[in-house]
């Protein structure tokens, strides 16, 4: 179709909508006839046939630019005519004319409607141009009559009524530019009020009205001056904005925020107050550093201010260190709780305004809503920032001086300090507190393990000069009741310490910033706080007055068999804690049963060393509650206490290698197990060092302890105190008491201790506190084996005649003899009893050691009779009956320990050849000597030579593996 009207133009036609735009053109334009529209209609039509005729017409014909057609036609001619080619040419020529003048014949047609009626809306704009005219002509006639009805005076009328309303508004604008030369005197006023607000709003309605006169000469210096008072209130402003970080009042920061927000610069304001913030946390700790350091050199030196702040820190002393430290912190908070109530007045007050902006219009909120956006994501940034602030100007302080020359409580008060003050951080952002732990943790692991050192060297000495004495507790004593555990149920409160708090807390929390928000400090130290934590523990001595206590301590005092470690009190050094005193054994000896309570209640057993190993966990634990990332090692380091104490008490009472010959099992494989472990790990078995021993076998021999001795003072071979049955039972009891409190501690232990390193806390529990109460056996068999003469007893009863032909109604006299020794033994007994309670565990254990000890020695003096008759075999049975009945008067143990053992060895005498070899097969717990006198005893009775070999073979098969 732009081709069509292309070439239309080129033949001088133009589109009906093109030509109404220029009215000349229409009348200009030809319109095709009837008959020409008639002989367009007439030729035949083939749309396809004429598209393509369309189609075939050179693109340079549908050019807009000028183009002269005869010229292009003419120069496209060859230069030899051909009439015949030129004709053929002419024809296609004619055939395209006509094929482009039929189609514009047929869009003329297609138009025509259109075109007629725009020529109809042309003439009617005509027509209403034309009346148009006609009205405004009408309207300047009148406006000329009106003019000449009007005379000279009525203008001036006019004229001086409009005069008048100017001076009207001049006095106005005068009467407002004195009143602006006075605001500078009560802006002054207003500022000294701290009325921020109302000056900002009286400054810039000041502005608003000299803007408005500033056509005036003199106002132009007033609005000089007026930016002048306008920028120093900007400035007063700052300072007032500073004053927030260190007091936060709600009034105040209130009227701050309001002058910012009039002066649109809430965004500006929250930018300046980090920066003061961070700017406070660096003046406040400088000044608290500073005011110590000049105060403990005695002098106001300069030199001292022009420190950097890391260097001011090494300057601190140690004792000036704690209570700098804690007004550090105490500074630190004051900041902190600034801006964690700047953002409490933040939250509070957006709420306001987003209830105020929904109740009211709209006007202004997306700009209000993007203001308080940014100011919460700016104070939300602010937390993390400003506690890594603190955190690092903390760290500098601790890093300044090497804590390990503390002692211990001064060490637990400075990690009091810390974890209160990690507290404070993960209450105040959520922080970790990553860069205070990693810093804290490794000086308390070295200070920790050089202080582990000390306590097991302490313990060895304890130990060494220990005389296994009862320490006098009253029978309802708890280890919480030990200051040393007060943390564990005293209940939080501000004059508490982190390190003395619960382990559980109550079901709603509260923080440290809900609880000191208003009123007091978490880092306020409490003097004689420890002095007010009385101990009642100890039970009543007997004495009737202080002075004979004193004088009975004076006599034990003057036996210079005591060791000196033993004639004072032993003061811990670091801690300063003094333990129990020891109460001497004559003194214990020389008081009467009804004097001494603990025979009455079953108090707990334990001696002075305990209860300081007991003190001690209670420190450790102490340690590991305050700083929980170093639970690993602390745990690690008690069960140290532990193991040292077990071993010592194996060491002292248990050992005899003679045991295990027994063949009872008295040590447990996991006991052996558990003693070996700490043997290897533990305990340093070389008598002095090797120099040329290697720098990783000196390393591993620093950890180590050396084997503890028991003190000469202690005498285990005495056979009226049952061999020191006393000692025993206390030590013994003792341990199994603190394996009791150690199972008392394990929730406690398991809540603290780090997932991955739980296993070692349960190997811990399973594989050596379990084990202390199987120590009983091997040390209380050791009296066994003493307290009875059993020698005795088998030269007795090898002078009995086992061959006779008779059967006998009267026992042997050495079950008589027998007899008296367990009644001796059970005297003895008693006489202990009264000093020492035995509990009935353990007289369970004696009883049935001396009982099993006894039958077994019969058995073994069976076992050497020569020669014996069915009579005899009688004899053995009355034997064994009259001393198991008089037995069961000394004893309540029952069944009686190996009653069985004996009565089937009796019986073996009587089975055939064939139920005596499958009796050797299957009681094997005989040994090869009383199986054999066995066999050789029956022989010529019922057993003949050959069936005696055949035993003894099978004696022989039974007995090959234990070779």
């Amino acid at each position: 179709m732009q081709k069509i009207k292309s070439l239309m133009t080129r033949q001088g036609l133009k589109s009906p909508p093109e030509s109404l735009s220029d009215l000349g053109a229409i009348e200009s334009l030809r319109v095709p006839g009837k008959e020409e529209f008639r002989e367009l209609r007439e030729q035949p039509s083939d749309p396809q046939a004429e598209q393509e005729l369309i189609n075939s017409i050179e693109q340079v014909y549908f050019s807009t630019d000028s183009f002269d057609i005869v010229k292009y036609e003419l120069e496209k001619l060859p230069p030899v005519l051909n009439l015949q080619e030129l004709e053929e040419y002419r024809d296609k020529l004619k055939q395209q004319q006509a094929a482009v003048s039929k189609k514009v014949a047929d869009l003329i047609l297609e138009k025509q409607p259109a075109y007629v009626k725009e020529l109809e809306r042309v003439t009617s704009l005509q027509t209403g141009l034309q009346l148009a005219a006609v009205i405004c002509t009408n309207g300047r006639r009148h406006l000329n009559i009106a003019k000449e009805g009007f005379t000279q005076a009525s203008l001036g009328l006019l004229a001086n009524q409009r005069k008048r309303q100017l001076l009207i508004g001049l006095l106005k604008s005068l009467r407002t530019i004195k009143t602006l030369q006075r605001t500078d005197v009560r802006l002054s006023e207003m500022l000294e009020e701290e009325d921020y607000p109302g000056a900002i709003q009286l400054c810039l309605e000041c502005q608003k009205a000299a803007s408005t006169f500033k056509h005036y000469s003199c106002i132009s210096e007033l609005n000089s001056k007026l930016q002048d008072t306008l920028e120093q209130i900007e400035e007063q402003l700052d300072v007032a904005l500073s004053k927030i970080c260190k007091n936060f009042d709600i009034n105040h920061y209130t009227k701050v925020q309001q002058a910012y927000r009039l002066l649109g610069k809430t965004q500006t304001a929250m930018d300046q107050l980090h920066m003061h913030f961070t700017q406070a946390i660096h003046n406040t700790v400088f000044q608290v550093v500073l005011g110590y350091v000049e105060l403990c050199s005695g002098n106001t030196d300069t030199k001292f201010q022009k420190l950097q702040y890391k260097d001011l820190c090494t300057h601190v002393t140690p004792d000036s260190y704690i209570p700098c430290l804690a007004d550090l912190c105490k500074a630190l908070w004051e900041v902190m709780l600034s801006y964690y109530r700047t953002m409490e007045w933040h939250e509070k007050h957006d709420s306001e305004d987003t209830t105020s902006a929904s109740e009211g219009s709209n006007m202004g909120t997306e700009e209000t809503n993007f203001d308080r956006g940014y100011i919460k994501k700016k104070l939300e940034h602010g937390l993390t920032r400003i506690w890594q602030d603190v955190q690092l100007k903390v760290k500098t302080y601790l890093l300044g001086t090497d804590l390990s020359i503390f002692k211990y409580d001064d060490f637990i008060f400075v990690l009091d300090i810390i974890s209160r003050l990690m507290q404070v951080g993960e209450e105040f952002c959520g922080s970790k507190s990553e860069v205070l732990q990693e810093s804290i943790r490794k000086q308390s692991v070295n200070y920790f393990k050089n202080y582990h050192r000390t306590r097991l060297d302490e313990l060895r000495m304890f130990l060494e000069n220990e005389t296994w004495e009862l320490c006098p507790v009253k029978s309802n004593f708890s280890i919480l009741q030990l200051h040393e555990f007060k943390f564990m149920e005293q209940s939080r409160s501000p004059s508490v310490s982190p390190s003395k708090q619960p382990a559980s807390t109550s079901s709603k929390t509260v923080t440290l910033f809900e609880q000191y928000c208003s009123d007091g400090n978490p880092f306020e130290i409490q003097a004689n706080h420890k002095d007010e934590e009385t101990e009642d523990v100890l039970a009543s001595n007997g004495y009737e007055s202080d002075e004979q206590e004193k004088s009975a301590y004076q006599e034990y005092d003057s036996d210079s068999d005591v060791p000196e470690e033993l004639k004072r009190d032993y003061v811990d050094e670091q801690t300063g804690d003094a333990p129990v005193k020891s109460v001497s054994r004559e003194t214990l000896k020389s008081r009467k049963k009804s004097d001494y309570s603990l025979n009455k209640v079953n108090a707990p057993i334990l001696t002075n060393t305990t209860l300081n190993v007991i003190r001690l966990v209670g420190k450790y634990m102490q340690m590991m509650n305050i700083l929980k990332p170093i639970a690993f090692d602390v745990i690690h380091f008690m069960s140290q206490l532990f193991d040292y104490y077990l071993y010592a008490i194996y060491t002292f009472f248990g050992r005899n290698d003679s045991l295990e010959s027994t063949g009872l099992g008295l040590s447990s494989s996991r006991l052996r197990t558990t003693l070996n472990r700490i043997q290897e790990s533990l305990i340093d078995m070389e008598v002095s060092a090797d120099p040329s021993a290697t720098l990783t076998a000196a390393e591993e021999r620093k950890e180590k302890v050396p084997s503890p001795h028991l003190s000469h003072l202690v005498v285990l071979t005495s056979g009226d105190t049952l061999y020191g049955l006393a000692e025993r039972v206390v030590a013994t009891e003792s341990l199994v008491f603190l394996a009791e409190q150690f199972e008392f501690l394990q929730p406690h232990l398991d809540a603290v201790m780090p997932a991955v390193k739980k296993p070692f806390l349960q190997q811990f529990y399973s594989q050596t506190v379990s084990t202390a109460s199987e120590l009983r056996k091997p040390i209380y068999w050791i009296v066994a084996g003493k307290a009875i003469d059993y020698e005795q007893m088998l030269l007795l009863m090898a002078n009995v005649k086992w061959d006779v032909k008779e059967i006998m109604s009267q026992h042997n006299i050495y079950v008589d003899a027998l007899l008296k020794e367990f009644e001796q033994f059970n005297r003895r007994l008693n006489e202990v009893s009264k000093r020492v309670r035995i509990p009935l565990p353990v007289s369970n254990i004696l009883w049935e050691h001396c009982i099993r000890l006894a039958n077994r020695t019969i058995v073994e003096g069976y076992a050497n009779v020569k020669k014996c008759s069915n009579e005899g075999r009688a004899l053995m049975q009355l034997d064994f009956q009259q001393f198991l009945m008089k037995l069961e008067k000394l004893t309540d143990i029952r069944p009686i320990p190996d009653k069985e053992f004996v009565e089937t060895y009796i019986k073996a005498y009587y089975l055939t050849e064939n139920d005596m070899e499958r009796w050797i097969k299957e009681h094997r717990e005989y040994s090869t000597k009383q199986l054999t006198n066995l066999v050789n005893v029956c022989l010529g009775s019922h057993i003949n030579k050959k069936a005696r070999q055949k035993l003894l073979a099978a004696i022989d098969d039974i007995d090959r593996p234990k070779r």
